[in-house]
């Protein structure tokens, strides 16, 4: 797979409240925050479909990074997971 990342990658520890109505509403684990997105390990959840748009919030230890749920778009599934990008 070549290599198409934009921005610089950091490790983690985070995790990702999506909402759907097709999914309802998920927290997952996150890895590979940057600003340009974020992947995250879907666990036994089925992942919509690529181009889907979902609302995300993150969420730290320290606390929610976003209070309001952003749009991110699902961009790519493998590795039991998927990746989002912001829009």
């Amino acid at each position: 797979m070549q290599e198409q990342r934009r921005y610089m990658r950091t490790n983690s520890e985070a995790l990702v409240e999506i909402s759907h109505p097709s999914l309802g509403v998920i927290e997952l684990k996150a890895k590979d925050l940057s600003d340009g997105g974020v992947f995250v390990f879907l666990g036994n959840h089925i992942a919509p479909p690529v181009g889907t748009v979902v609302k995300a919030r993150i969420k730290r230890h320290t606390g929610v990074i976003n209070a309001e749920p952003v749009d991110m778009q699902v961009m790519h599934q493998h590795s039991g997971g998927m990746g989002l990008m912001f829009v």
